[in-house]
C-alpha cells in the first residue's frame, strides 16, 4: 500500500485567528474518532487555537453535505473554513457507490454555494482494513492518518483563497 499524503505546504502560516469547523458523522465512530483527532492534532500545530475548533456531529456520511451546509449558515458562520469527516467502507450492496458519488459531488458544490474552503474528509474504502490504515490504527501497518493532510489542507485553503 502506497504511503501518499498531502505533500510539503507551499508556505508558513499565521493559523492564529483562523475559525475551524469539524462536523462529522458518527458511523464507524472508531476510525472517525482517529481521524477527527488526527485532524484537530495538525489543526493546533498550526497553530489554530482550540477555542477556535467547533465540532459537530450528524448521524452518518450520507447527512454530512446538508449538516455541512446548515453547521455554517445556522449554526457557524463565523468559520473560515469547514471539514466535514465521514468513513464509507463497501459492502455487498451498490449502498457504497451510490453514497460515496452522491456525498462527494454534494461536497464539492458547497464550495461554490457557500463561497467557502470545504475540505473533503471523506475516506471511501473498499475494505475496513484500509479504512483503518488511512485512519493511522492498523496495528503495524500503518500508512498515516488522513485526518492530519485534512487539517493542513484546511488551514492552507483558508489563508490562500479564503475571505
Amino acid at each position: 500500500m502506497a504511503v501518499k499524503g498531502l505533500g510539503q505546504i507551499d508556505a508558513e502560516y499565521d493559523a492564529s485567528n483562523l475559525k475551524v469547523g469539524i462536523i462529522h458523522a458518527r458511523w464507524n465512530d472508531t476510525i472517525i474518532s482517529a481521524l477527527v483527532n488526527g485532524c484537530i492534532k495538525r489543526l493546533t500545530s498550526m497553530g489554530v487555537k482550540e477555542e477556535n475548533i467547533i465540532i459537530e456531529t450528524c448521524p452518518g456520511s450520507f447527512e454530512l453535505p446538508y449538516a455541512t451546509k446548515r453547521f455554517y449558515e445556522k449554526l457557524h458562520p463565523e468559520v473560515n473554513v469547514v471539514i466535514p469527516i465521514g468513513v464509507l467502507i463497501k459492502g455487498s450492496t451498490m449502498h457504497f457507490e451510490y453514497i460515496s458519488e452522491s456525498v462527494t459531488h454534494a461536497i464539492m458544490d458547497l464550495q461554490f454555494k457557500l463561497n467557502k474552503p470545504i475540505i473533503f474528509g471523506l475516506l471511501t474504502c473498499l475494505t475496513e482494513e484500509q479504512a483503518l490504515a488511512r485512519a493511522g490504527i492498523d496495528e503495524g501497518k500503518t500508512m498515516h492518518n488522513h485526518g492530519e493532510d485534512w487539517g493542513a489542507a484546511a488551514v492552507e485553503m483558508a489563508m490562500k483563497y479564503g475571505n
